[in-house]
């Protein structure tokens, strides 16, 4: 599969849901982000914050990274 010359130099947004260090949810971060960084804090943390990585990425392919870690933190 080829790209368009335009889209082949735009770097790929990469997003990391990573555990908080308070154990108290997880961290959405990324470049792409217009704060940089969202806080989710309800059991179903690091699905929100894989949604909200999706939507906001929606028009252009992403890489989505989540951290062992953060499984733990969901299940609590």
């Amino acid at each position: 599969m080829t790209m368009p010359p335009n889209q082949a130099l735009q770097p790929m947004p990469v997003y990391e849901v990573r555990p908080r260090k308070d154990h108290r949810g997880a961290d959405l971060i990324s470049d792409a982000l217009p704060f940089g960084r969202l806080w989710y804090d309800d059991p179903k943390a690091v699905a929100n914050a894989m949604g909200y990585a999706e939507h906001f990425s929606r028009s252009q392919n992403a890489v989505i990274r989540v951290y062992d870690a953060v499984l733990e933190v969901a299940r609590r």
